[in-house]
């Protein structure tokens, strides 16, 4: 294989670690930066070679339920001010070699603390129930518990296991991400600290190496948005903010 064609394959793997989200048209853009003569089907085909391709979601994580029930969104103007207020969860995928898995967090808004999470190879409502029924066996019930409307989180089964705890129950409005912002942006800090660098060989791998950062998350990353604590310190009341 020429010089040429080496350097860029080089280039490509040295790239791929730190950017394993891009596909072939925006990995040309970079390389293309990067001084390399190169269009997207050239990439496309080096990227085939190497075996590797751009990590998205292939299934939806929010599938909703018209026959459900749906309740207002309750925190639009709500001032949040202490832990244990509000709650919220959310489903996202996770990357394995394989295929994938799914991802089910619940965090405290104000302290940015990961109350619970579970790993399911299914996106069914029982592991929802479940990570709901540990937390809150672990922790003070919240005063709300936010969800976005899929049918994991509309099932009669999870909102009996609210209101039997005397939680109010708010969901995003359909299509509003932001409304749930606290573990999106989560998700984000996880993926780009955590599973974009890794390429796990299964659940049981996955699992460990989530663990170790949702630990880090909780008890040693220093946050802006909480003047530079842990959300540890300021769920247990070390430090007030």
């Amino acid at each position: 294989m020429p010089e040429d064609n080496l350097r860029i394959l080089e280039e490509i793997v040295l790239n791929y670690p730190r950017e394993p989200w891009y596909g072939c048209r925006r990995l040309s853009k970079r390389l293309q930066k990067n001084g390399f003569k190169i269009g997207r089907d050239r990439v496309g085909k080096y990227m085939k070679l190497l075996g590797i391709s751009a990590i998205y979601p292939k299934q939806k994580t929010t599938v909703g339920n018209a026959s459900h029930k749906k309740y207002p969104y309750l925190l639009r103007e709500t001032e949040i001010v202490k832990v244990n207020q509000v709650w919220s969860t959310d489903i996202t995928y996770i990357k394995l070699r394989p295929g994938f898995c799914y991802l089910i967090a619940v965090i405290d808004w104000h302290s940015r603390f990961i109350l619970d999470w579970r790993l399911s190879p299914t996106l069914d409502k029982e592991p929802c129930m479940e990570c709901l029924q540990e937390t809150l066996s672990k922790h003070p019930s919240p005063e709300v518990f936010n969800t976005d409307q899929g049918s994991q989180f509309t099932s009669n089964e999870f909102i009996e296991i609210l209101l039997e705890n005397g939680v109010e129950i708010s969901m995003n409005g359909k299509g509003r991400s932001t409304d749930n912002a606290h573990i999106e942006r989560f998700w984000r800090s996880l993926k780009c600290e955590e599973v974009y660098l890794k390429d796990y060989p299964n659940m049981k791998e996955a699992k460990y190496a989530i663990g170790e950062y949702i630990n880090y998350y909780n008890s040693e990353r220093l946050h802006q948005s909480l003047d530079y604590n842990t959300p540890e310190d300021i769920y247990f009341g070390r430090v007030l903010l």
